[in-house]
């Protein structure tokens, strides 16, 4: 690493201005001497003022009951979110379609993702009205701070599958430095003893004493014990909240027909399963550049683009992975049930 420092610096500094976060990939992010004169602290007020400002920018589309509620929370609920024929319609296609899967293992959970691609589109027709609904869209385009198309999967959750350390998802962490937006409707019912999302209500927002958490742990974090955190995704422990002002998480035991629109700047997390159930959901992830200007402008929301970037994503991911390690691997054609 060090004979290759001054070709990589260019990159490095580069990366100042993106979201990259990891505090062990690049040395300037994870300098001990730079976020002691504030370099952390700086990139989080400049990522967090620049959402502000796009978000303004989109406040007309969004309901001011919706709006109200992020703003306080960080996290929408909204129930029976879509019609009930619409919905029922919705997840009968869901649960019958089949298509080319990819799995992830964390800890004791499997986590399953099917691609929403032109062909799972043609199986999933009711899915365009979830698609065009004007409330969902200028809701994760609020959270997100951008006009963009999320990326939008089939998700399974299956915990307990495994002998394993419990999954590292389900202590509470924050997903970046930045605003980011994740979004979740729920097909079945979710109980408490299945493991549901859990937030910490209002912890989205950069406070003085999130401010000052979030500067120590960027001080010490790179040598710690907790590769995830290492990576920029700082873990919390329950007992830290009330210190930053904050409550301990809401869980989010709903029913199905249920959408969770969040901001996972905020704290948030899986819950403990009790037993080897499987979650599905439409799920959705929202993020860009926090320091991009533009709230629109996007080319990977353009039609025809938009509904084959997780294709791609997944293509270069097989190329990359002599070179880059792969979490997500392909596991043949399945359904979202599939045990």
């Amino acid at each position: 690493m060090k004979a290759l420092a001054p070709l990589l610096a260019p990159i490095w500094f580069a990366q100042l201005f993106t979201g990259a976060k990891s505090f062990l990939d690049n040395p300037l992010i994870g300098s001990t001497r730079l976020n002691a004169m504030g370099l952390h602290v700086a990139r989080l007020r400049l990522a967090h003022g620049m959402t502000a400002w796009r978000r303004a920018k989109l406040t007309a589309a969004v309901r001011p009951d919706d709006r109200a509620m992020f703003d306080r929370d960080g996290v929408v609920e909204i129930r029976n979110f879509l019609p009930a024929d619409t919905f029922a319609a919705l997840r009968q296609q869901i649960l019958a379609h089949r298509g080319p899967a990819r799995e992830t293992v964390q800890g004791d959970t499997i986590t399953r993702r099917l691609a929403i691609d032109p062909t799972a589109r043609l199986a999933i027709p009711a899915f365009k009205q979830f698609q065009k609904d004007r409330r969902w869209r200028a809701l994760a385009r609020y959270v997100a701070g951008f006009d963009i198309e999320p990326l939008l999967y089939i998700q399974s959750i299956l915990p307990l599958r495994h002998a394993a350390a419990p999954d590292p998802q389900t202590r509470l962490h924050a997903d970046t430095f930045h605003p980011a937006m994740k979004a979740w409707l729920f097909l079945e019912d979710v109980p408490l003893e299945s493991g549901p999302f859990a937030y910490v209500r209002g912890s989205h927002r950069l406070t003085p004493e999130r401010i000052a958490w979030e500067r120590e742990r960027s001080l010490h974090v790179r040598d710690g014990d907790c590769r995830l955190s290492a990576r920029g995704s700082f873990r919390i422990e329950p007992g830290e909240l009330a210190g930053l002002g904050l409550p301990q998480p809401t869980r989010f035991a709903v029913p199905a027909n249920t959408l969770i629109v969040a901001d996972t700047f905020g704290f948030h997390a899986r819950t403990m399963a009790s037993l080897p159930a499987t979650r599905i959901e439409l799920w959705a992830y929202g993020r860009r550049n926090p320091y991009r200007p533009l709230t629109g402008w996007d080319i990977w929301s353009l039609p025809g683009i938009a509904e084959r970037r997780v294709a791609l994503r997944w293509w270069l991911g097989d190329r990359m992975a002599g070179i880059m390690p792969q979490s997500w691997r392909p596991v043949g054609r399945k359904g979202p049930a599939d045990d």
